[in-house]
């Protein structure tokens, strides 16, 4: 069967190592809630297979017509569910999304942050998110106050997740080799976490403190009018972690 061409516009670069693929393929296995697995970006299937041998409910979504046809000639005959599309803009997220989802890919890099705020946007459906991005990407997400890569993606994904940097991969196992390395990381929803504030609200906090970053929070939250005298009003927005931001929230929600 003729093998499919990696595509530079889809930012494709297909793993070429059997035990990488199967390490990413194992990160949902003791996670036994998980009801079925989406994998994005499939390529040539080489997470596909683990992710069949390992789970009974794997549907791949996939973009590229070429991939779509080996995928189908390879895959689908051994189980897989295979939709072809765009996750991020075909609704494809409302349409099969379960109570709980776990999400996997080796992302694309150029589209690897919209796929993270739509786990945000369905946090109650993603109970595992995990997979390969830009190492420097990866090691933001998972990121925690006070260090230089903690961000807006950072607090955001670890208000609703645990989330765990789980290894380097190099540049040299995928076809054709990106000129960065690759970061694998793995999060799991926590369960038992209501937000006690306006979602919409507490994003928008989050985004405008950073948005100033080097800012003390009294000014990069003016539109909010914190007033000087709140204890977080001299500190920046990357001192603060997550209980740190709700509480701010609230205090904004309830003036």
């Amino acid at each position: 069967m003729k093998l499919v061409q990696p595509k530079k516009h889809l930012g494709q670069h297909f793993l070429n190592d059997e035990n990488i693929a199967e390490n990413v393929a194992s990160l949902f296995q003791n996670i036994l809630d998980v009801d079925q697995i989406i994998e994005i970006g499939p390529g040539m299937g080489v997470l596909t297979k683990y992710l069949l041998d390992k789970h009974p409910n794997v549907l791949a979504v996939e973009i590229d017509s070429e991939s779509v046809n080996y995928l189908t000639q390879t895959f689908v005959p051994k189980g897989l569910k295979l939709v072809e599309g765009d996750f991020l803009n075909d609704n494809i997220a409302k349409k099969y999304l379960t109570k709980n989802t776990g999400l996997i890919g080796n992302y694309p890099y150029n589209i690897s942050s919209q796929i993270v705020f739509k786990v945000l946007e369905n946090t109650e459906n993603f109970l595992a998110f995990a997979g390969m991005f830009q190492k420097e990407v990866a090691q933001r997400l998972v990121a925690k106050e006070g260090s230089k890569t903690y961000g807006i993606l950072s607090v955001m994904l670890n208000t609703y997740y645990d989330t765990t940097y789980e290894f380097t991969v190099d540049e040299h196992v995928f076809i054709p080799p990106p000129k960065v390395k690759s970061g694998v990381i793995k999060c799991i929803r926590k369960n038992d976490f209501v937000l006690p504030v306006s979602k919409a609200l507490y994003f928008d906090v989050i985004k405008t403190g950073f948005n100033q970053r080097r800012k003390m929070l009294r000014n990069a939250l003016s539109k909010f009018n914190l007033p000087e005298s709140h204890e977080f009003a001299k500190l920046r927005a990357e001192q603060l972690g997550v209980n740190d931001f709700i509480k701010l929230t609230k205090f904004i929600e309830d003036k």
